[in-house]
């Protein structure tokens, strides 16, 4: 057990996900669930130089299906997953240096649809071990909402 003081974060945070573009999300924080997953959609798997490689689509905003950022990962695995509602599927999983204020780590994330879903991203239990402590009745108390940008 380490025996460091552990930062203190909201049950909902701005995470930057450097592998995929720098792309800042809205991630739940989720001490419920094991593993991260991110929405993704169109996810085609392919091989690369001897590589397993995923390319995908993401919707980085809440509520937005206007914006499309297409993103492309290297594979860590493929995994069945049961999410809360007790379903079972078969996901891809990517690793990505996570950023959190002025937080970064390694993360694997899991791929999966989360149209229905609020929040674009769960940042899971594995993800914050020993790095977060998580208060519930605070949001966003690392980093700040990003800057829109304006249009001329």
């Amino acid at each position: 057990m380490q025996n460091r003081a552990l930062t203190t974060i909201g049950w909902r945070e701005w995470v930057r996900l450097e592998a995929l573009e720098s792309v800042r999300l809205k991630a739940k924080v989720d001490t419920g669930a094991r593993t991260s997953s991110l929405h993704a959609f169109e996810v085609n798997a392919f091989e690369e130089s001897g590589k397993m490689r995923v390319e995908f689509k993401i919707h980085p905003n809440q509520r937005d299906v206007d914006e499309v950022v297409m993103c492309t990962a290297d594979v860590i695995d493929q995994r069945e997953v049961t999410d809360s509602g007790g379903h079972t599927e078969m996901r891809w999983v990517i690793g990505s240096m996570a950023s959190l204020g002025e937080h970064c780590w390694p993360i694997e994330l899991t791929l999966t649809s989360r149209d229905n879903m609020l929040f674009r991203m769960l940042l899971g239990r594995t993800a914050m071990e020993g790095r977060f402590q998580v208060d519930p009745s605070q949001s966003y108390l690392i980093g700040k909402r990003p800057k829109r940008k304006r249009a001329l």
